[in-house]
């Protein structure tokens, strides 16, 4: 019999004690052997919980116990999930956690100690939630060279500009009901600043490139800038507005980002709505293949751990290659990264057409009735290219003291 501890029992740790309840007879079948949890650490008690003789609060009792020989961490954040989770891999137990700020941040080093002390460090559930992606990555993809990811890693995100495209909601209207219903936290500035898929975007490009892949290096932008306007637009042109974290890889360079796109219909990830999540991988022999479900949630995700936990126990006294090395992997700059550009622009076209042909070059115009402005769309270009060019056009408007570039947004339509 193996013996598992999970730290922490908010939602996804209460999901992994439920799942090793009621699919016991699944696991064990899968594992070879029982698997039973034997500690749940929290700060709090729950005397009404079917966990409430395993509340520990010592993290020293999980640590010393030789009997532990698998620990799940679902506590989230970096402290003390960072030196809970070191001292369990240097206590020669397996780890599995759901925390992407922690494998973002340190997980070329926890799985470096991993490799030393011949345990696992598994962590399915960091990026996606219940939704297979880490495994097919360094599975199912092995004999593949990884050309693109590009997800929607956010279901509170998605479920906001859901809300915008489908109901004509203003961000904080859409905003203020997701935070309603659970799916936004009372800070939201993780989520809707496109922080949290940042994290998730690096660990799959690092997956992908076997290099240690620093999220502070990836450009970053949230959707708090788009309107119900903007989509009105998107509308009129048959597109819709997504939060993508995108990678790609070519020749040993990389380009990645966190940030609004355009996209059409015939996009894979134009179909996925509301709190779901899809990921888009690319592959040089395989083509375009598409993983979707449920990025969030109690038991979709505690699935995913589930699943490592099976994988820990068939592989209890070898490390399983997976991950990353500590060779720092080159992150392209955003100036470098093309794109076709949707732009709102103050004023008529018919008034502006010089200028704006002067900066942009030929473009596709998109009018909506009753407003004082217009929008286009650009040809491909460089992020460099439209910085360059929106100021140039701005520049201009000052001159006859009218007002420029009202919005920017990445398309790829």
């Amino acid at each position: 019999m193996i013996k598992v501890a999970v730290m922490g029992y908010g939602t996804i740790g209460s999901g992994v004690a439920e799942i090793l309840d009621q699919n016991r007879d699944v696991i064990a079948g899968q594992a070879g052997q029982d698997v039973e949890l034997k500690y749940v650490l929290d700060l709090r008690d729950f005397p009404d919980s079917p966990v409430a003789d395993k509340i520990v609060h010592d993290f020293k009792v999980i640590e010393q116990d030789g009997e532990v020989e698998i620990v799940v961490e679902t506590m989230g954040g970096l402290n003390p999930a960072y030196p809970f989770v070191k001292a369990c891999l240097e206590a020669g137990k397996h780890v599995i956690t759901s925390n992407k700020a922690l494998v973002a941040a340190y997980g070329t080093e926890l799985l470096q100690i991993a490799r030393d002390k011949n345990v696992n460090f598994f962590f399915e559930a960091s990026v996606g939630g219940g939704i297979p992606i880490i495994r097919p990555l360094y599975r199912c993809l092995m004999g593949e060279r990884i050309e693109e990811i590009t997800g929607i890693l956010n279901g509170t995100t998605n479920f906001i500009l859901t809300k915008m495209d489908k109901e004509g909601a203003s961000f904080e209207g859409a905003l203020k009901e997701a935070q309603n219903l659970g799916y936004a936290e009372r800070n939201p500035e993780a989520d809707v600043e496109g922080h949290d898929t940042c994290r998730k975007i690096a660990i799959l490009t690092a997956m992908a490139t076997g290099r240690e892949v620093n999220f502070e290096d990836i450009y970053t932008e949230g959707i708090t800038k788009i309107t119900d306007v903007d989509f009105k637009y998107a509308e009129k042109m048959g597109t819709s507005v997504k939060l993508f974290g995108t990678s790609r890889i070519s020749g040993g360079q990389v380009s990645a980002f966190v940030a609004p796109v355009m996209i059409g219909k015939d996009h894979p990830l134009y179909a996925v709505s509301d709190v779901y999540n899809g990921i888009m991988v690319r592959g040089n022999m395989l083509g375009t293949s598409m993983f979707y479900g449920s990025g969030a949630g109690k038991l979709p995700t505690a699935s995913a751990v589930i699943a490592d936990i099976i994988e820990a126990a068939q592989n209890m006294k070898r490390n399983v290659r997976l991950g990353w090395t500590s060779e720092r992997q080159a992150v392209e700059p955003m100036d470098r990264v093309s794109f076709r550009y949707f732009i709102r622009m103050a004023g008529t076209y018919r008034n502006k057409e010089q200028d704006v042909r002067a900066a942009f070059g030929p473009v596709e115009v998109v009018e909506l009735y009753g407003m004082d402005e217009f929008a286009v769309l650009t040809r491909e270009m460089t992020e460099g290219e439209m910085k360059a060019a929106v100021s140039g056009y701005n520049a201009a408007e000052a001159e006859r003291s009218e007002y420029g570039v009202k919005q920017t947004i990445r398309a790829m339509v």
